[in-house]
C-alpha cells in the first residue's frame, strides 16, 4: 500500500480543508492508497510544502504566490459538488504520477 501525503489548504486552515482531506481519504483508500493528511492556511502553505513532506497540495482558497516545489490543485469542485468527479480525477493523475 503506497502512502501519500496531503497538505489541504482553505482559508481558515480548518472547515473545509477538513471537508476535502475526509473525502480524498475516501476516495484514495478505496484506490489502495494510506493517506494522511494536515489542514493548514493560505499563508502557512508555502513554508509546509517547501518542508518535503508533502506529495500534493489541494485548496480552496488561493495560496499565496511562491514556488511550491509540488503539484497544487483547486478543490473547490468538493464545496460545489460541480466538477467533483473532475478534481478526483485530477488527483488520482497526480498520485499515479508520484
Amino acid at each position: 500500500m503506497k502512502s501519500i501525503n496531503i497538505l489541504s489548504v482553505c482559508g481558515s486552515g480548518t472547515v473545509t480543508s477538513s471537508m476535502v482531506a475526509g473525502k480524498l481519504k475516501e476516495k484514495l483508500s478505496e484506490k489502495g492508497y494510506a493517506v494522511s493528511t494536515t489542514e493548514a492556511r493560505p499563508t502557512e502553505a508555502l513554508n509546509l510544502a517547501q518542508s518535503g513532506r508533502f506529495d500534493f497540495i489541494t485548496f480552496t482558497s488561493p495560496l499565496t504566490p511562491g514556488d511550491y516545489g509540488i503539484p497544487t490543485i483547486n478543490a473547490f469542485a468538493c464545496l460545489t459538488g460541480m466538477g467533483e468527479d473532475e478534481f478526483f480525477a485530477e488527483v488520482l493523475k497526480t498520485v499515479e504520477s508520484l
